[in-house]
């Protein structure tokens, strides 16, 4: 859970289950925490965040490695700095708005206002001008007038977030928040989430669409369902986390990696061909494991003989 209080595990234990990972065949991690910047307080270190990211950029075979969810009030420069100098940390940053009200956001008690966090992402474009930027925004929170709900949609234009995953309000009994005055009602939560939601699509679109033309390095994941079996093609993650969808054209195996040129582009993901393969230790490490079921399934299926 990320929920109750929090507790700092110690940084050579952390990068013992990362390397143990890596020998298993593990080429992407994503180090989680409720805030992981605030990483290290139980022993002193304010940079405790950032100089892990280094280490894990030490690890050999460790070829990505991502995290979340900072938070805006404890965000600073050295991590900005450890993502920028760190090869295998990846160029995304998912970072919680919430609102895009200053009123709001302390109703909410949260110890940031807009100008600190459009600042970092100000910091984290110059540092790094490829990374995508995504967020958390709840609409409908007690109080929440149609001036804050429109400071919202004003702070998605300015930050042009590659995506946004957008959460209704709703009353969690035994919160602070349950007993707040001026709830607002079912109806008008909807009608905002939607107008969100669509607001928040066009600038999807618009920022996917500046990657037509470019190349990704996409790692191929192990998660094509019907849809994608159905359109003979497969899908991955781009280094910035972006959704990649190529034909079915490519050798490659969940696991590995291929330069995809970009072609066409939606809300949700890009669409493009697939050029070079690189295989890759996760792409053996997932074939080796479904050679392994199919020996299984296999065994299973054997006649026995009765004596």
């Amino acid at each position: 859970t990320l929920r109750g209080v929090e507790k700092d595990r110690g940084a050579k234990e952390i990068l013992a289950e990362v390397r143990a990972l890596v020998d298993q065949g593990v080429i992407e991690i994503t180090l989680l925490g409720q805030n992981v910047n605030a990483y290290g307080v139980d022993f002193g270190d304010r940079q405790a965040f950032a100089n892990l990211l280094r280490e894990c950029g030490k690890v050999d075979g460790l070829e990505r490695v991502r995290f979340m969810s900072p938070h805006p009030r404890d965000f600073t420069d050295d991590v900005i700095d450890a993502m920028a100098q760190t090869p295998n940390v990846m160029p995304h940053l998912h970072m919680p708005l919430q609102s895009g009200s200053n009123a709001i956001l302390q109703s909410m008690r949260r110890s940031y206002r807009t100008d600190r966090y459009l600042g970092i992402l100000d910091r984290v474009r110059t540092a790094m001008p490829h990374a995508s930027i995504t967020t958390d925004i709840i609409v409908g929170f007690p109080g929440e007038s149609e001036a804050d709900f429109q400071a919202t949609l004003d702070v998605c234009t300015q930050a042009r977030f590659a995506a946004a995953y957008t959460y209704q309000y709703s009353i969690r009994p035994g919160t602070p928040a349950a007993t707040m005055p001026d709830q607002i009602s079912n109806e008008v939560v909807g009608e905002r989430y939607t107008r969100l939601h669509n607001h928040q699509q066009l600038i999807s679109l618009s920022v996917n669409k500046e990657s037509i033309g470019k190349s990704f390095k996409v790692l191929v994941g192990d998660y094509e369902g019907r849809r994608d079996s159905a359109q003979e093609r497969l899908t991955g993650r781009s280094e910035d986390f972006r959704l990649v969808h190529f034909d079915n054209t490519a050798t490659a195996r969940p696991g590995d990696e291929v330069e995809v040129a970009i072609t066409d582009a939606s809300a949700h993901y890009l669409i493009g061909t697939p050029g070079a393969v690189r295989t890759t230790r996760g792409g053996d490490a997932h074939a080796a494991r479904s050679a392994e079921k199919v020996k299984s399934a296999t065994m299973l299926g054997m006649p026995t003989l009765s004596r």
